[in-house]
């Protein structure tokens, strides 16, 4: 049928910057869950005596990802599959399984980040900063909530980029400011309390200091790029491919600071790495050796978004 006269040229279909982009990220977003499986053996393995909160803390991060994992394979088998051959689609409604993806993957970023808070509080002995970061771990909870009730009621997607842009902005910013705090945080945390430490102990602190920084720029640097892509790469998937990527980092990274523990063990003789029952942190314990004036050094580390460390004088305890 010829196309009704005055009316323009169909747009053209972009497949790379669209189901190519979002396909890609869904491999990515595989090979970090099989990352993510891999550490959660390791860690039942090496850590059978850990909290069972923290056991449940695991189970959960891992299940809300497996729930996850369902939902973005949903959306790309509908893009592939059931919209083969109607591209034009892909600015309509999309599948509800990727509002569902927002929900998972916001229920995943709140739990590691008020992990990590906690962590803050167990070494600090105070609330202002936990509780803040906390504060800010609800919100972005809330949003990722609205996201997906504001999704699920709208008729397309360019409705949604057009009416509620700035949700996803908000969302992403407020998630990028948490993990930079607790980042920063935790660092300060370590350095303080680093003065009048041995330097055996010194240069395990050290290495938790690299950890903190490495793991938290990135995850605070990757919800940069969300907002960075989201605004100038709308009429295309590349953001999309992007979030679907999100919460495996937070998940990778609770893991990794639990896993962290055995190579700790190996840094230095005489150090011993465990994890104490909650509410107390995973952490590094490091016996006196014979400095003359007893002390004591206990650690607690943390190696995702920061390294929670504490220290205590024998006597004091």
């Amino acid at each position: 049928m010829d196309a009704p006269a005055g009316s323009g040229p169909a747009p053209e279909f972009n497949g790379n910057a669209t189901i190519g982009a979002y396909q890609i990220g869904v491999l990515v977003s595989f090979l970090l869950l099989g990352i993510q499986v891999m550490q959660c053996y390791v860690y039942y393995t090496r850590f059978p005596d850990d909290s069972k909160r923290i056991k449940a803390l695991v189970i959960f991060v891992l299940s809300m990802e497996l729930a996850h994992a369902i939902c973005i394979s949903h959306t790309l088998y509908s893009f592939t599959i059931l919209d083969f051959t109607h591209p034009e689609r892909l600015i309509g409604r999309l599948p509800k399984s990727i509002d569902a993806a927002v929900f998972f993957s916001g229920l995943i970023e709140t739990a590691v980040q008020s992990f990590f808070s906690y962590r803050i509080h167990v070494v600090s002995k105070r609330w202002l900063i936990p509780c803040f970061i906390w504060f800010l771990a609800t919100l972005r909870m809330g949003l990722s909530i609205a996201v997906f009730v504001v999704t699920l009621g709208l008729p397309s997607l360019d409705s949604y980029l057009v009416q509620w842009s700035w949700l996803s902005i908000f969302l992403w910013v407020v998630g990028g400011a948490t993990d930079l705090l607790t980042t920063v945080a935790l660092c300060v945390v370590l350095h303080m309390q680093r003065k009048g430490a041995q330097q055996r102990t010194a240069l395990v602190v050290d290495q938790l200091i690299v950890w903190t920084v490495e793991t938290g720029v990135l995850t605070c640097a990757f919800q940069t790029s969300l907002v960075a892509l989201y605004i100038t790469q709308k009429e295309n998937m590349i953001w999309l491919a992007a979030f679907v990527i999100s919460s495996r980092l937070y998940s990778n990274s609770l893991l990794a600071s639990l896993n962290s523990r055995q190579v700790l063990r190996s840094m230095k003789a005489g150090v011993e790495v465990s994890l104490q029952s909650m509410p107390s942190a995973p952490g590094v314990v490091i016996p006196s050796t014979g400095s003359g004036n007893g002390v004591g050094l206990e650690f607690s580390t943390k190696f995702a978004q920061g390294t929670a460390y504490s220290r205590s004088r024998e006597g004091d305890v």
